[in-house]
């Protein structure tokens, strides 16, 4: 019962997570004056004391002074916190650049994509076992995708970059020990200097700074969005193998779908059955939720009359 509940609360945060991670995606339409790559730096800048104080007040800083222990007593750790760190910075450096550059559909393909790669490493490197119906979800997923590839013969570098990268990345906090918000914290730490550098190439931060208030505060507001969704995502991360974990992507990229629609950008219809057949991967994972809410429901009224 303990186990199902904490997969219930893992997959409770995902979906918090994954619904600010959308919003984050449609804010950036709100910064149309910024280019891309600047937005990147600011999201990281802002971000890391943010979630610091979200650390702090929740009291999980022991884990970042545990990661930092390692880095100083284990030979080669800091050499995997710096992979880590590379590869969580290029996928939160296409999320921002990708929607004001035209590759919102890519990007959106490439989540559509990563957690059948999500679940290869899954089930290879760590064994996990999926139910029945996610099983049908990683199927539907596998049409979807299937169909996108036959459609487009070629896939595009910001869809490769993602659905094979993060799978890569997971699999890294996993086999390291670091799955928890003290290693994104660090993830964040390390990605300061390019984003700063990214900040100080545009040579346009004056001009955010000064422009407006309004402006300051949509970029302070872009920090605070990507805060909340980085911890939510790392707090359910413990409470799921890695199989499940990217499963629960397809609830962001569905988000991103309709982002990108917003945004002015259209679906063929011969894409059609891509996205339908996400849906009902979806849709699948949703009625399992559902029915896993009810049996810890169940099992808890049992041991309460017990």
């Amino acid at each position: 019962m303990q186990t199902q509940t904490n997969t219930a609360l893992g997959v409770t945060l995902n979906v918090i997570a994954s619904g600010f991670f959308a919003l984050m995606f449609a804010y950036t339409a709100l910064l149309k004056d910024v280019e891309g790559t600047e937005i990147y730096g600011w999201r990281i800048v802002l971000t890391l004391p943010l979630l610091t104080l979200f650390i702090v007040m929740r009291g999980y800083w022991p884990q970042v002074t545990t990661i930092l222990r390692r880095i100083i007593n284990e030979r080669y750790f800091w050499a995997t916190r710096m992979l880590s760190s590379f590869l969580v910075g290029l996928q939160l450096w296409l999320f921002m650049w990708a929607p004001v550059n035209g590759y919102g559909l890519a990007v959106s393909l490439g989540y559509f994509m990563m957690p059948i790669t999500m679940v290869v490493v899954g089930r290879f490197a760590f064994n996990d076992k999926m139910s029945r119906l996610q099983q049908l979800a990683c199927g539907f997923a596998v049409i979807g995708v299937l169909n996108q590839l036959i459609i487009s013969q070629t896939l595009a570098w910001p869809t490769l970059a993602i659905c094979l990268c993060y799978p890569v990345y997971f699999w890294l906090r996993l086999k390291t020990d670091t799955n928890s918000i003290g290693g994104v914290w660090f993830d964040m730490l390390l990605s300061v200097p390019f984003s700063l550098y990214c900040l100080i190439h545009s040579g346009d931060v004056l001009s955010t700074l000064t422009t407006s208030y309004q402006l300051l505060w949509l970029v302070f507001g872009l920090g605070i969005i990507s805060a909340m969704a980085l911890a939510f995502q790392s707090l359910s991360a413990p409470h799921l193998n890695l199989s499940l974990f990217g499963l629960l992507i397809y609830v962001e990229p569905v988000m991103l779908l309709f982002v990108a629609l917003l945004l002015g950008e259209s679906i063929s219809p011969k894409e059609w059955p891509t996205y339908i057949a996400i849906w009902l991967a979806v849709m699948a994972l949703v009625i399992e939720g559902i029915r896993g809410l009810k049996n810890t429901r169940t099992q808890l009224k049992i041991s309460r009359h017990s």
